[in-house]
């Protein structure tokens, strides 16, 4: 088990390079093996959930070497072979498998994705979708079987009862493969799946409309290998900005689109945050604590990413005023609030609405990262904080920053991950 030291007080000072994006990058891992020959992906970040992405991949017969941030994926004697449980388990993302083996294949096994507990995320509108293209998919001891019988799949119309990331890239999968056109209807906007759609077109699908609420896909017969550039992180790019407005002396966050995290400036600016915004970098000036507080709210891209909520809330706590955060996507995503009280935090939770105060002065704790993103907003916090943190559940914030604390510390800040022998304590 891992967990991260961290002595708080140190401002940040310098440049912080964003990674390759995590949430296009599980994506197009899976995406890779409709492919009849080899996939080379480049920006691909070293986390735990592409290694454990990779470790599927070898499951499944897939040749597969990654290295400095280039993945090269060959298919060519892929096995089709069930994947009920273990490693499949281990990530939420495992579940675009569903979309690319019944693409592929017309069938797979694919036990139910693992991830971040956030509350109920159900896969209705994944299957609704695959049921639509005339699948069959039936839940079996915790695992989905999807079959056409040897049919193979048919386009369709798909309207999406809720704008959903995952159903979109899911369906758009499968219907690359399938006999004729499908439409998705209501489909979700974000950068990750155009990232998605290029990869795909680049290796023969015919897709359209990506970027919209309507997509169009021609299914095709074949996919051959390409090779794809992916996007930067735009939730790590808003990570640091928010980290560097908090206590930076000056930080230059590169690697950045600017437009991916346009409502998340927005409310930055609302705050009184100084940046300077250039075609690929972002430089945020120091605030000197002089920070208004604002209310949050997320909503589907354009809209507030619900990724930023649990990052941006230790600057929020920072800022002079009272707010509140409510996240329509996930609203069970508060768990770093009982942690960020813990270090001394004027903030509580009401019916899922997040209430807080400030400014406030944190103090070091022992504390848990329950999540992905709740990890990011207790390191904030933490390298604010008077004293030292220690914060476990290290490898839960492992799964989506790359090298977080190797870039947190390039800037100034005292931080250090370690591994922890629980047998210690028998």
């Amino acid at each position: 088990m891992e967990k991260f030291i961290i002595k708080g007080g140190n401002p940040l000072k310098g440049e912080i390079t964003v990674s390759g994006a995590k949430n296009s990058a599980v994506a197009l891992i899976p995406a890779a093996i409709m492919a009849d020959s080899p996939v080379v992906i480049e920006g691909v970040p070293e986390i735990d959930d592409v290694f454990a992405l990779i470790e599927i991949l070898k499951d499944f017969n897939v040749d597969v070497e990654f290295s400095e941030n280039v993945i090269r994926i060959d298919p060519t004697h892929m096995e089709n072979i069930p994947m009920p449980n273990g490693k499949i388990q281990s990530l939420r993302a495992s579940y675009y498998f569903m979309g690319a083996l019944l693409g592929k294949y017309g069938e797979g096994v694919v036990g139910l994705p693992g991830g971040c507990n956030l509350g109920p995320r159900p896969m209705d509108l994944h299957l609704k979708g695959f049921e639509a293209l005339g699948a069959t998919v039936t839940n079996e001891l915790g695992a989905m079987h999807l079959t056409t019988d040897g049919k193979g799949l048919v386009g369709a119309e798909i309207y999406l009862d809720a704008v959903s990331v995952g159903a979109t890239i899911n369906i758009m999968l499968a219907a690359s493969r399938a006999q004729g056109t499908t439409i998705i209807e209501n489909a979700a906007r974000e950068p990750e799946i155009i990232g998605i759609a290029m990869l795909l077109n680049k290796m023969g699908a015919k897709i359209k409309g990506v970027g919209t609420s309507t997509i169009r896909v021609e299914g095709v017969a074949e996919m051959h290998g390409t090779s794809h550039q992916q996007i930067p992180d735009r939730i790590e790019a808003g990570t640091y900005i928010a980290a560097a407005a908090t206590l930076g002396d000056g930080v230059t966050i590169k690697n950045v689109i600017a437009e991916h995290i346009e409502s998340f400036l927005a409310k930055l600016r609302e705050m009184g945050v100084k940046m300077d915004i250039t075609d690929d970098a972002i430089y945020v000036h120091p605030t000197n604590g002089q920070l208004k507080a604002v209310d949050i709210t997320t909503a589907p891209y354009p809209g507030f990413a619900t990724d930023l909520q649990q990052p941006m809330t230790p600057l929020l706590l920072t800022a002079t005023g009272s707010g509140k955060i409510l996240d329509t996507i996930y609203p069970k995503r508060v768990k770093h609030v009982p942690e960020l009280a813990r270090m001394g935090a004027n903030i509580s939770v009401q019916n899922d609405q997040i209430s807080y105060t400030g400014p406030n002065a944190f103090t070091g704790a022992t504390v848990t990262a329950s999540d992905l993103r709740a990890g990011a907003s207790l390191v904030i916090a933490a390298l604010m904080a008077e004293g030292e943190t220690e914060l476990f559940g290290a490898g839960n914030i492992l799964r989506g920053y790359d090298h977080i604390d190797k870039k947190l510390a390039a800037v100034g800040a005292d931080i250090e991950l370690v591994h922890f022998d629980y047998s210690a304590l028998d």
